[in-house]
Formats: structure tokens, sequence, C-alpha cells
């Protein structure tokens, strides 16, 4: 596939209100909930880059910088960082704002890899993407490290997986 898209051709935003059932006995919001907005926007972001179906091949750490409080917004935003033949990276970032004193802060960043599929399951390509603006330039620079970093995890998973097999300990 030899097309090109910006990187602001996959952005996408998320924005929602924390309420009481998505939060923890410390009244802030359920780390699980938040995992599941970030592949959600990171999904939507590679299917809007690769017009394709896609599943989710890794997600990279997700650190908790900060809380996001009940009466919290919560904005995730994502875009396509870099492309291989039929994966993408996804860079997130969520953000909590205090609504009634306007506060923000950026909670959580995460990289995630999509991989675009055919109708048959199988990885399909996907178009190469164009850096523009200074955040998206670093992000694409610093893709191969984290790239590398992924496929050694990945690796140590498959080592340890068969190391450990299926057989249930007590």
């Amino acid at each position: 596939m030899n097309e090109s898209k910006k990187c602001k051709e996959s952005f996408v935003v998320k924005t929602s209100i924390v309420l009481p059932p998505d939060t923890n006995a410390y009244g802030t919001l359920f780390g699980g909930k938040l995992m599941a907005y970030i592949d959600d926007v990171a999904g939507i972001s590679a299917m809007r880059h690769a017009r394709k179906n896609v599943v989710t091949a890794s997600t990279d750490s997700v650190d908790f910088l900060h809380p996001i409080y009940q009466g919290n917004s919560v904005c995730l935003e994502a875009f396509v960082t870099y492309t291989g033949r039929s994966s993408m990276e996804i860079f997130v970032k969520v953000i909590a704002e205090d609504l009634l004193s306007g506060e923000r802060n950026i909670c959580a960043m995460s990289f995630l890899t999509m991989v675009a599929i055919d109708e048959k399951g199988k990885p399909t390509p996907v178009p190469s993407v164009i850096p523009e603006t200074e955040e998206e330039k670093s992000l694409y620079d610093s893709a191969k490290e984290r790239a590398d970093i992924r496929k050694n995890r990945r690796k140590d998973s498959e080592y340890r997986a068969k190391k450990y097999g299926i057989d249930q300990s007590v």
C-alpha cells in the first residue's frame, strides 16, 4: 500500500464524566475502566487510519500519573504515530479536568499496537503515516525503539507461556 496519511487524520477525542458506578472505594476511576477507554479510542484511531477492521496486538504499560476523581471529566486523545506493514502504533493521552475549578492534569499515557485485518482475519497492509507537528515527529522518531522493546517483551511472554504451560498449580 503506497498511500500515506497525516497523523491528524487518525485523531480521536473521547470525553466522559466520571460517575459513581465508574469509581472504586477511593472515589477514583477504576483502572480497568480507563484501560477499556484507552483500547476503545486506540481502536477507533487505527480504524480511521487504515479504514479496515483492527485487533489489539499489545498495550504498553499504562502508568497512572494522577487520580481521576468522581465528577471529573476524562478526555482521551489518540492518533496513529507509526506504521509497519499491517501494524500501527497508537499514542493515547488521558487528561482529567475538575469541571468546577477547571484544573486539568495528564493522568495517563499509553502506546498500543493495532493490526489491520482483512475479511478472513489475516493481517493486511496499512498506509504509512506522515508526522507534521513536533509532538508527532518526536513520537514517530522514537517508535522504532518502542517497537524493539515490544518485540523483546513478546518473546519473553512466549517463553514464559511455554515454560509454565497451562497446568493449574496449587
